[in-house]
């Protein structure tokens, strides 16, 4: 039954992305907050259909946490394309960094591009830190906040740190803008694997944690940001697997260990 429902989602998601990609064509000639419109659209169609076919959902805790105003640093976990997928309704007007190449797709990296994202080229370590920091700095005028992966790219539930260390840019971001950071964990990869063509049922959770003020050493920022995004996110995959016995089989690492 889920292998079905798995299929049927793939027929409905690729199908209703490859019609709204065609009725929104037009929509990338409109101003910016036009295309966010279009964007929030297309990703209310997306939630639907997982909803209703696949039968997955998800829940948002620690809200509280979230800053009611201004600009602000998210730094989120990132499993799989879901949470992606999520970010506007998390964040209403969000932007994201992002890997340059991406702005080369035709038509899809010109939205990119109308929407406001902050590219970075992945292949200059320099250059990228540059991009994290002007893109930071003007989003910071904007009042948006800033969604960055600190892995740098979707991580497999059964990767560990040490695999997929954390990258310095959120660093140099926070430090060069003196924005405070907001942690996002979350179980995503348990339903919706990296490039996995089966999704699964049940309920994703984001949960928001304590931010982390601005103005903290470099090294004493990453280790806070590591210590508490790898414990709670492993705390989230080890509640998934309770939930639901289907995913009691699901290979995890070791616990985190704070260092």
């Amino acid at each position: 039954m889920k292998f079905l429902r798995a299929m049927l989602f793939n027929v409905f998601f690729y199908g209703f992305t490859a019609v709204a990609c065609i009725i929104l064509l037009p929509v990338i000639f409109f101003s910016r907050p036009v295309i966010v419109g279009a964007a929030r659209f297309y990703v209310a169609g997306v939630e639907w259909i997982e909803r209703v076919i696949l039968g997955l959902t998800y829940e948002v805790r620690g809200k509280e946490h979230i800053p009611d105003h201004g600009t602000y640093i998210v730094a989120a976990k990132h499993q799989s394309a879901y949470e992606t997928m999520k970010l506007h309704h998390l964040f209403g007007d969000p932007t994201i960094v992002c890997k340059k190449e991406l702005l080369n797709i035709p038509l899809f990296g010109m939205f990119l591009k109308k929407i406001g994202v902050i590219p970075i080229n992945r292949g200059n370590k320099e250059e990228s830190i540059t991009q994290i920091i002007s893109g930071a700095q003007q989003m910071r005028e904007q009042k948006r906040p800033i969604v960055i992966f600190p892995q740098g790219t979707r991580v497999p539930v059964d990767v560990t740190v040490k695999e997929r260390p954390y990258k310095g840019g959120i660093v140099k971001m926070y430090k060069n803008t003196d924005l405070p950071i907001l942690p996002l964990a979350l179980n995503s990869g348990m339903f919706w694997g990296r490039n996995s063509f089966i999704k699964r049922p049940g309920k994703v959770i984001f949960e928001f944690l304590p931010i982390i003020e601005s103005g903290l050493p470099d090294k004493k920022v990453m280790r806070a940001l590591e210590d508490r995004l790898e414990e709670k996110s492993y705390a989230l995959m080890q509640e998934a697997k309770q939930d639901y016995k289907y995913l009691e089989h699901t290979k995890l690492p070791p616990p985190p260990v704070k260092e």
